[in-house]
């Protein structure tokens, strides 16, 4: 045996009939596994297939789904603008609307304010017109209206602050009332008459009768008249007398008449030529007829001036004018005289009441409204 013999192992025994058998069932599982996986792999793909469309078909609502989304958010951002824009809008109606409610605020509350000063105010003019009133007319009637007026307001008014005005004022009204205050056309009518009275006054140095009444009355210088004619008037008179005598008296009864004239002129020529008077004021005596026409007449001038202090209510001046006035009737003119005293009775009565013209000012209730007014 050499070296390139192989020796090779025994055969087995062949068997072909369990050979066969086996190769019959693999075959049978190989053609169901090939089977199976064919179904399977169909089956796999008829659902892929499906999967598939219904991707597609998602995918194509998606995109639907994202064009719509799209066009929903553009609509979005139109309207998210457009309400932006609204929102802007009404911020800036809704700041306006609250200047304006603010600054009707402001108005109602300064209305409401005002109107109380808006009170005060009017109630000050108007007394202060009335004080011009009752300044003007000697008459307390104006300002006492005004005042009861201005408390009718305050009383509607129904205001807290203003209760110290209505004190005031009933403080004044009631001090008013109270006070007496003259009528000055009276005192004016009375100067008038001391006016008319001054020229029938006597003066000490002019001579009067036994009822008291001056002989002659003093007037402004006249000139001289002649002394021939004169007599000659007085002659022709006396002869006019004599000659509408009457024819049937006896001439005795004639003659006794013009005795008892004669006697009676005698006797008044006699009482005119010798009068004691006591002078204590030497310089009245000493008056010529043409100094007293311009006494007389300073002395109505003084009184006019009086008179025009009254009407301008200066009280202490028409005063002092009265006064001037009676010292010069006491100086100058007869005080037995009933004129005279007349005449000093009107002049007394003039400067007692003339303080009583002024009609009180309403002081008190001046200065609350001014109070009130400066403390707003």
């Amino acid at each position: 045996m050499s070296e390139t013999d192989v020796i090779l192992p025994p055969e087995p025994d062949y068997q072909p009939v369990a050979t066969s058998d086996w190769m019959r069932w693999a075959v049978l599982v190989l053609s169901a596994v090939c089977v199976g996986g064919a179904w399977l792999a169909w089956t796999t793909q008829k659902k892929v297939d499906t999967l598939e469309q219904e991707l597609v078909r998602r995918q194509q609502d998606s995109q639907g789904q994202a064009t719509e989304a799209r066009l929903l958010a553009k609509q979005a951002q139109e309207i998210s603008r457009e309400a932006a824009a609204r929102t802007t809008l009404l911020e800036t109606r809704l700041n306006e609307v609250t200047l304006q409610r603010s600054q009707v605020e402001d108005l109602i509350k300064s209305m409401s304010l005002s109107r109380d000063e808006n009170l005060v105010v009017d109630i000050e003019a108007a007394l202060r017109v009335a004080v011009q009133q009752s300044a003007l007319t000697g008459s307390a009637e104006p300002l006492i209206m005004a005042m009861k007026s201005a408390e009718d307001r305050l009383s509607r008014a129904r205001q807290p602050r203003l209760d110290g005005v209505r004190r005031s004022l009933a403080k004044d009204l009631d001090r008013l009332k109270s006070t007496r205050v003259a009528d000055l056309s009276s005192l004016t009518i009375r100067l008038d008459e001391a006016i008319r009275l001054v020229d029938e006054l006597p003066l000490i140095s002019q001579p009067v009768d036994q009822s008291g009444r001056a002989l002659a009355r003093p007037t402004a210088p006249a000139p001289k008249v002649n002394k021939a004619a004169q007599r000659a008037r007085q002659a022709a008179s006396s002869a006019s007398s004599a000659d509408t005598a009457p024819l049937d008296v006896p001439l005795g009864d004639q003659f006794m008449q013009w005795g008892q004239s004669t006697a009676r002129t005698a006797w008044q020529e006699a009482q005119a030529l010798v009068r004691i008077t006591r002078i204590r004021q030497p310089e009245a005596i000493l008056i010529t007829p043409e100094q007293s026409f311009f006494l007389r007449e300073n002395l109505k001038l003084r009184l006019l001036n009086a008179r025009l202090a009254l009407l301008s209510r200066q009280s202490a001046s028409a005063v002092a004018d009265v006064n001037v006035a009676q010292a010069a009737l006491t100086k100058y003119f007869d005080t037995q005289s009933r004129k005279t005293q007349l005449l000093q009775s009107l002049l007394t009565d003039v400067a007692t009441q003339s303080p009583q013209t002024l009609v009180p000012r309403p002081d008190d209730t001046l200065a609350t409204l001014a109070a009130i007014a400066g403390g707003r």
